[in-house]
């Protein structure tokens, strides 16, 4: 990982949008800050396509998907948020200027799984959270699995402390029991399909704007922090891990090709920074 410094200028300002993962990245203590939020919005007014792309649930982003003006919650200024891994996304609808923090506006949700193929791979991941908080002992739903409607997700770091050896037979039970499985910075995911982050993108590319991520993934760059982004660092060559990557970084096949001087929602605004001064 080489200091954001050194990423080349003519790279940055070639980009036409930046994907980013949301916990631990956007948010900091589990809150976006006021500079990650000026930061997309920045980007969304310099005429930057804005993607978020989380393990979390669709129904935990919809909040800040939509804004919630009797909560105080401005609506992300994002063209979309895609959740749980790549199987669901918000797109966000056009009222108002584009990166403006304020009032509310209507969303499209979209699947890339059909409705029978979501019906039948609730029930069987369903029956395998019960297996596992059967088998590992200490193993708690993440507190947002209401709002879980293609994945599950066993908490190891947001409200419980799992060990390396407790996540380690989680994510070794899902794949024995058919799922794929991966560790953010918070949870355990486990889904059924072929799909992950870069796959999502890919996907919300192609509803969104009708093009190919695979033919311009030089022209978009991509922020995150943990194991379960390696895909995206691995596909994009402008990707960058804020400094608190480096909790993970013996871990990591995949590493970003640049990393920022700061931790978490400060590293993202670092990031566009770096960005929009290209520009």
């Amino acid at each position: 990982m080489r200091p954001l410094s050194a990423w080349p200028l003519e790279q940055r300002r070639k980009l036409i949008g930046v994907f980013t993962d949301i916990d631990d990245t956007l948010t900091t203590e589990g809150a976006i800050t006021p500079d990650a939020l000026q930061a997309l919005a920045d980007l969304k007014t310099a005429g930057l396509h804005v993607v978020a792309i989380t393990g979390r649930p669709i129904g935990w982003c919809e909040p800040f998907a939509r804004g919630d003006v009797g909560r105080g919650v401005p609506p992300w200024p994002l063209d979309a948020m895609v959740a749980e891994n790549g199987a669901v996304a918000f797109a966000m609808g056009q009222t108002g200027l584009q990166g403006s923090l304020g009032g509310a506006r209507a969303l499209s949700k979209l699947y890339l799984q059909d409705q029978a193929t979501r019906r039948s791979n609730y029930q069987r991941l369903q029956t395998v959270a019960q297996q596992v908080l059967r088998a590992i002992p200490g193993t708690a739903l993440a507190q947002d699995s209401a709002g879980r409607e293609t994945d599950i997700a066993i908490d190891h770091s947001e409200f419980a402390r799992l060990s390396a050896e407790q996540i380690d037979a989680v994510v070794a039970l899902m794949r024995a029991a058919g799922l794929n499985a991966s560790v953010s910075s918070i949870h355990i995911n486990g889904w059924l399909g072929a799909h992950n982050k870069l796959i999502g993108a890919q996907w919300i590319v192609a509803q969104l704007w009708g093009r190919t991520l695979s033919h311009e993934v030089d022209r978009w760059g991509f922020v995150g922090d943990s194991t379960n982004d390696q895909a995206m660092f691995n596909a994009f060559n402008n990707s960058v891990g804020v400094a608190n990557i480096r909790r993970v970084e013996a871990e990591l096949v995949h590493p970003p090709r640049y990393i920022t001087q700061h931790e978490r929602g400060a590293g993202f605004a670092e990031v566009a920074r770096a960005v929009l001064v290209a520009r």
